[in-house]
């Protein structure tokens, strides 16, 4: 019996601990650079394993409404986050900023564009426009704003194409199949020479990403944690190489 409980013993020392995870629902434009943070993190961190899941804003949290796991949510815009926030989904107390970005308009760089600047899609030569949805993709909230501005939606209102996502956006105007889109300056290296941005503009609310814990999480310390190394110089120096500003 000595011998059998030893081996136990052995085993159990022998056998490593189960990881300690963390499911953070993220912004589809923070992908390549919260990868990289989150690897940091669990260095920093060691037994913790960071689950992310990337998506539009807005689809995120009707998924966390719906009952889908999650410890931290992280938005591309402050209105999604205070959204949740009403709903009870998220807490008020603990939501950071950790992150800006810039919309700028592109267009395909495999033809001659006549779009110098916003003003220029309500030429008749332009015909397909992309944006994201405004519903639940924050980017497409601030290519309205920007539109709206200069009173332009009636005469672009019959030429939008709304993509669920800025990746779908961007891919749309790299591949041809629409005239020009509106995608975060994030975006724009991911599509190598195939876009050019032709100006980056100007919107009412300020793009910036903010951070949250999911309310009810079984790992509320640990996603604070988390959420307070998004603003530390090693997380900063991420963001800052993938083109994204500090708050």
């Amino acid at each position: 019996m000595r011998r059998f409980l030893f081996l136990l013993l052995a085993l159990a020392c022998l056998t490593p601990a189960a990881a300690q995870p963390l499911n953070v629902a993220a912004a589809a434009s923070l992908t390549e650079a919260l990868r990289d943070v989150a690897q940091a993190f669990e260095k920093a961190r060691p037994g913790v394993d960071v689950q992310l899941q990337f998506g539009a804003s807005g689809a995120l949290l009707n998924e966390i409404a719906g009952g889908k796991p999650a410890d931290v949510f992280a938005s591309a815009d402050a209105d999604t986050l205070a959204r949740g926030i009403q709903r009870r989904l998220l807490l008020a107390e603990a939501q950071r900023e950790f992150a800006t970005n810039a919309l700028v308009l592109i267009v395909p760089t495999d033809r001659s564009s006549p779009v110098q600047r916003l003003q220029d899609l309500a030429r008749p030569e332009i015909r397909r426009i992309a944006m994201g949805r405004t519903a639940t993709v924050p980017a497409g909230r601030y290519a309205r704003q920007a539109i709206d501005a200069l009173r332009l939606w009636p005469a672009l209102q019959q030429k939008i194409v709304f993509g669920d996502s800025v990746r779908d956006v961007l891919d749309a105007v790299a591949s041809g199949d629409v005239d020009a889109g509106f995608v975060y300056a994030t975006y724009v290296p991911l599509a190598g020479e195939r876009v050019r941005v032709v100006q980056t503009l100007a919107v009412q609310t300020p793009i910036r990403y903010p951070a949250t814990v999911v309310a009810g999480s079984g790992q509320e310390a640990l996603a604070r944690d988390f959420i307070a190394f998004l603003n530390q110089p090693q997380a900063r120096a991420v963001f800052s190489r993938y083109g994204f500003g500090a708050p």
